[in-house]
């Protein structure tokens, strides 16, 4: 099998060593990809700072055109890309096609958005003292990123990355998560297309046990992270002086009150509790319904779940696929387990085969276990009863996390109340806390993470403020 490149300053590069990557499905070697050396990822930095200030300087049309080529080339390529997910991810294909979709939109967005970047005119003769003044306010780079990245979109999640960086004109190096490096890599392939200057990207898949030394550089002075919560605040707690932004993990939660359409609600729940085998930091994971309709709802829900379609994610009816690895469905079947053994019901589900996990729903499960408290990231969903919209929104937040919620409701005043009160990134009304478009700002409260992504508010992150002030104008 050939061994695939990584990028080092936008250019194909090998290194000495090697990383296998594997279908979570069958363990097929789907592909095989180099290693840098130690001395290449130093390259690879110092390449990024080079070009710093020229990729700060790039004209907005050359960014621009840059990224509108990445998503018309990604779109050229989708059913490759999305097969490529669907093997090193065990992503099923109806799901991959959606992640390449979508990074064809983030890139599409970033090259509109980047042709909006503006400065601001301020005029400050408001007061006596500064009559003639102007100001002119800009956005700046505070200079190269430093991408880290999941393995459950491999492709879309290095997009909210690299995307917004490029239309900031800052030089972004990816670490993509060692499971899933090969659709970042082919990302590298196209972004080499283009006419950015060398050093403006890397893409080097080293272990994770390797990347701090990535972290504390002081010439990549953003990180952007994406992952589990106790990795996040520890890369923060290293670089206290660093901009860091992280979106970190949730036990997402979704409302389903008593006026609800129950048939809409039962079908979404059912879905997107289970998709990408629920390894969605906002995968349905608390189900919390108003008591009045608990037992006609879970009538919807049960049966919608058991009809998911559950197998090989190469299958094009498959909606269900296996989890990333086997140990990783092993730590989801002992987390049900443990559930049981304390009072929890197995509505459905409960069961492993290999790395896949059958959909499952729990009922009267105790507020200490750990598919209650923490994040699952797996194919389970737990429902609780309440009495109303008062305990319903207290059980939304009373959880460590707060990235996004869904209510189910057609009361416009429960929908603004929803959104006042629920400690959280985003509010979904009328759907589950799944729904996520790419061009607005998304990101947690609490243990959910710090900064948001979506283009707009990435580019914001990556960047700050500069004032320059003219003097002595006729306004």
């Amino acid at each position: 099998m050939d061994v695939r490149p990584f990028w080092l300053a936008g250019r194909p590069a090998t290194g000495d060593g090697e990383l296998t990557v594997t279908n979570s499905h069958d363990g097929r070697t789907v592909g095989v990809c180099s290693v840098p050396t130690p001395g290449q990822v130093e390259e690879a930095v110092a390449a990024a700072d080079a070009v710093r200030k020229e990729a700060a300087a790039l004209p907005i049309h050359v960014r621009a055109e840059a990224l509108a080529h990445v998503s018309r080339r990604l779109a050229e390529r989708a059913d490759e890309i999305a097969r490529l997910i669907m093997e090193e991810n065990g992503k099923p294909l109806f799901w991959a096609r959606g992640e390449v979709g979508r990074a064809v939109s983030t890139f599409r967005f970033a090259a509109e958005e980047t042709r909006r970047l503006s400065g601001e005119a301020m005029r400050l003769d408001t007061e006596p003292a500064a009559t003639g003044r102007l100001a002119y306010v800009s956005r700046v780079p505070y200079g190269p990123i430093l991408a880290i990245t999941p393995f459950n979109f491999p492709l879309n999640l290095v997009a909210h990355k690299v995307a917004p960086a490029i239309a900031a004109g800052a030089p972004v190096i990816v670490k993509p998560a060692p499971a899933t490096p090969l659709s970042a890599l082919v990302l590298g392939e196209i972004l080499a297309e283009t006419d950015l200057p060398a050093g403006m990207f890397s893409v080097l898949p080293v272990p994770n046990d390797r990347a701090s030394t990535l972290v504390t550089d002081p010439r990549l002075p953003v990180v952007s992270f994406t992952g589990s919560g106790p990795v996040g605040y520890a890369i923060m707690d290293q670089v206290p002086r660093k901009h860091v932004t992280l979106e970190l993990g949730g036990n997402a939660a979704a409302v389903v009150l008593a006026d609800a359409d129950l048939d809409w609600a039962a079908s979404r729940v059912a879905l997107f509790s289970n998709y990408q085998a629920g390894q969605s930091c906002i995968a349905v994971q608390r189900v919390i319904v108003e008591e009045s309709v608990r037992e006609e709802f879970l009538g919807r829900l049960v049966p919608a779940v058991e009809a998911l379609v559950t197998g090989d994610p190469a299958d094009e009816k498959t909606q269900v696929g296996p989890l990333v690895s086997v140990e990783a469905a092993e730590r989801v079947e002992q987390w049900v387990n443990e559930a049981v053994a304390s009072g929890a019901r197995v509505l459905t589900g409960g069961t492993r085969d290999g790395a896949t996990v059958t959909p499952t729903v729990l009922a009267d499960v105790p507020t200490g276990a750990k598919v209650s408290c923490e994040e699952v990231f797996g194919p389970v969903m737990i429902v609780q009863t309440v009495s109303g919209p008062d305990e319903a929104f207290a059980a939304v937040n009373d959880s460590k996390y707060g990235l996004q919620a869904g209510v189910f409701t057609r009361n416009l005043d429960l929908a603004f109340r929803a959104n006042r009160e629920l400690e959280v990134g985003g509010v979904i009304i009328g759907d589950v806390p799944s729904y996520r478009a790419d061009q607005m700002p998304y990101g947690g409260v609490k243990d959910s993470g710090v900064g948001r992504e979506g283009i707009r508010s990435a580019i914001a992150d990556y960047t700050y403020e500069k004032v320059m002030v003219l003097t002595g104008l006729s306004l």
